[in-house]
């Protein structure tokens, strides 16, 4: 090979390797700040005794600033939305927390567990995703098809109300956004995501995921009602 066409090719593949690198650092903290923003818009709606909200308005506001932080994805007002987006969802996620801490005794205790889980279980596949050199795109159609097949059961789930598939959709869930945060994490490893606002994005949708269905296997298994 020429070597001057040895040195472009080095320096290209150090380049992309410093930017991916700098967008998994800009990536992770702004997924910190993001989660301690909802956490701080969680305590103001749990705080104030805030009812819960509609579905309506739940996926109006989450979709309207879900296409507003795409929208400006390259601006700085897209740090902007993205606070705002986490906000949103924390001030939503507020009155559930609640509602699990009011209805049993041992709601702060299913909390942390759900919490805690959380944490290890997103820590643990980030951890592996930077080590391993895997891409794991197959895992993409894969996740994308669990993810449907959910959907339609949770709708069919309430009208059957069999609590055996609300256990097995919480189960199936909780798996799939472990996939997402391995496959999401890859994707901003092997630069197949550029933009850090939307990589916060993806991994914050994958954790509160995560969460809010560890929640749910928690109170099922482990809950005493009050």
């Amino acid at each position: 090979m020429d070597p001057m066409k040895s040195q472009v090719f080095v320096s290209a593949a150090s380049e992309s390797l410093i930017a991916e690198h700098s967008v998994l650092r800009n990536t992770y903290l702004l997924l910190s700040l993001t989660i301690l923003f909802s956490a701080f818009t969680a305590w103001i709606a749990m705080a104030i005794q805030a009812p819960p909200m509609g579905i309506i308005l739940s996926l109006v506001g989450m979709f309207g600033l879900l296409f507003l932080t795409t929208h400006l994805k390259n601006s700085v007002w897209g740090l902007a939305s993205v606070f705002a987006f986490t906000g949103f969802i924390g001030y939503m996620l507020g009155p559930i927390v609640g509602m699990f801490m009011k209805n049993y005794s041992n709601g702060g205790f299913i909390v942390l567990s759900a919490l805690g889980t959380t944490g290890i279980t997103f820590l643990g596949l980030s951890m592996y995703a930077l080590t391993t050199k895997k891409t794991f795109s197959v895992l993409g159609g894969f996740m994308s098809t669990g993810l449907l097949v959910v959907i339609v059961g949770s709708i069919a789930n309430i009208f059957l109300k069999m609590p055996a598939l609300y256990v097995a959709i919480s189960v199936a869930t909780s798996f799939i956004a472990s996939g997402l945060i391995l496959f999401d994490t890859a994707r901003i490893i092997h630069g197949g995501e550029r933009n850090y606002i939307m990589a916060t994005i993806a991994l914050y949708l994958d954790i509160y995921m995560l969460f809010i269905n560890l929640l749910n296997l928690f109170a099922m298994f482990s809950g005493r009602e009050r």
